[in-house]
């Protein structure tokens, strides 16, 4: 299973979410890309996630996350708790410190939800933090220092052991994200997988 997990106020129908699914669909057709569609709540989002994570475990298939932002701290989480290998893309740190300005109506500009970030929404969230990376070698990290949104620099901080890209400029999105996925791919070694979803 790949499991794409898209960020805050966001979608499996972001560029960067097409992106994946149209490479995969063209290189790697018999890989179980899931990207769903996440609840607002952050616990219910993870449950979702867990769930998912679970079944493809139940089912033998091997573990693999692309997350960008707020999805990359999810993946995080994931592959610390389950195993498998994550790509993580100008990941989220420490999201329940940044959802204090949230706090308040949001709308989903993908999606055209309106719905409310809580106060609780900030505990929900701490409550998956990895503050330390135990598997290294379960992480691929891309990054771009002009993002914007988060301080690169807390990601670089956090997953300095792990295999990672820092390019200079760039933004939130990532821009020419569409150019790594080649590499992306490679690292979660998805050409290993045959015909029933499973790694050989």
């Amino acid at each position: 299973m790949l499991l794409y997990i898209h960020g805050f106020n966001s979608s499996p129908q972001s560029d960067k979410g097409r992106q994946t699914a149209d490479y995969i669909q063209q290189h790697f057709p018999h890989v179980h890309l899931i990207a769903p569609q996440l609840p607002t709540e952050p616990v219910a989002a993870m449950a979702l996630l867990e769930q998912l994570t679970c079944d493809a475990k139940a089912r033998g298939e091997p573990l693999c996350y692309v997350g960008s932002s707020l999805g990359g701290y999810f993946a995080s989480y994931l592959a610390e708790k389950y195993g498998g290998r994550a790509v993580l893309i100008n990941p989220a740190v420490k999201p329940y410190e940044l959802f204090a300005e949230f706090i308040g109506s949001q709308h989903n500009p993908y999606t055209g939800e309106t719905y409310q970030v809580l106060p609780q929404h900030q505990a929900q969230l701490q409550a998956l933090d990895t503050s330390v990376i135990r598997h290294p070698d379960r992480f691929f990290v891309l990054l771009q220092s002009g993002d914007e949104v988060l301080d690169y620099r807390q990601a670089v901080s956090k997953y300095h052991c792990c295999s990672m890209c820092l390019e200079a400029g760039g933004d939130h999105s990532f821009i020419g994200y569409a150019s790594h996925l080649s590499d992306i791919c490679q690292f979660l070694a998805l050409s290993e997988y045959n015909n029933a979803g499973q790694r050989l």
